[in-house]
């Protein structure tokens, strides 16, 4: 049987979490369940359904009842705590950031990031890359010197108006 994950509440990113976020991820835990079988199982990928256990995202009625019959907590309760009054406070949280994975990525927007700027502008003009409409996944890619990470965020083309 999985250990149930106990979580400082207290320490960031857990800090600001509604109290059923950190429920979400203790029954995850104790049902040794991935984000990918849950996503699979309410169908969404595995990217959404972490940023919905950690308050950065926002489901429906229905999919919060999936959800509730999957990690058995009661569909009231989600819909209660981050139903359809409740809306996601999307963000980093303190800056820089103190966590090392966290710490690396932000690391590298402020190495590649206008690098990157200058790629997207060079490729499609002026504008930004959207993250509202914006897949994000995460791959394991194997490596005779060590498993890699394939991050890849795939946002969509914004232009800006020219009035």
């Amino acid at each position: 049987m999985a250990q149930a994950l106990k979580l400082n509440t207290a320490a960031e990113p857990y800090a600001d979490l509604p109290q059923i976020c950190v429920q979400l991820q203790e029954a995850k835990a104790k049902k040794g369940l991935t984000f990918d079988a849950i996503g699979k199982a309410i169908g969404h990928d595995e990217a959404w359904v972490a940023a919905l256990f950690f308050g950065q995202a926002k489901a429906t009625s229905e999919e919060l009842a999936k959800l509730g019959d999957l990690l058995d907590i009661p569909a009231a309760s989600l819909t209660a705590e981050i139903g359809e009054n409740w809306f996601p406070r999307r963000g980093l949280g303190p800056v820089p950031p103190q966590d090392p994975l966290l710490y690396r990525l932000y690391e590298g927007v402020l190495v590649y990031g206008t690098p990157i700027k200058a790629l997207i502008h060079e490729k499609f003009g002026d504008g930004i890359m959207s993250m509202i409409d914006c897949k994000v996944s995460v791959q394991k890619k194997p490596d005779p010197k060590g498993d890699r990470v394939l991050l890849t965020f795939d946002g969509k083309f914004l232009p800006y108006l020219r009035w």
